[in-house]
């Protein structure tokens, strides 16, 4: 296993600087229930259109959530199941009883 991280250790450090910040981790722990449009996020995030959306721009970016459009609505979701699998674990290590 060692060797195989050594071969892929920028690409996996990228993928932990993505999940490294606060607001885009919250996200990400929002988006696994499902779908939710940047208005959603934005209530539920309790933070301003314009952080939620810089922080939406940064996860495309790597590769972690998708979006679709409908009419005038955009709406993003987790684009793989490797990012479910991680924030389902995160949810395990640190929102789980001791």
């Amino acid at each position: 296993m060692a060797e195989d991280v050594v071969g892929r250790a920028d690409e996996a450090a990228n993928y932990l600087k993505a999940l490294g910040h606060e607001g885009r981790l919250m996200i990400l722990c929002h988006l696994i229930d499902g779908e939710k449009s940047v208005t959603e996020l934005e209530s539920l995030l309790a933070s301003r259109q314009a952080a939620v959306s810089q922080q939406l721009a940064r996860l495309r970016f790597e590769g972690l959530v998708k979006a679709r459009r409908d009419g005038k609505v955009i709406y993003y979701s987790l684009s793989d199941p490797k990012t479910a699998r991680m924030i389902g674990l995160l949810g395990e290590l640190f929102c789980g009883e001791d």
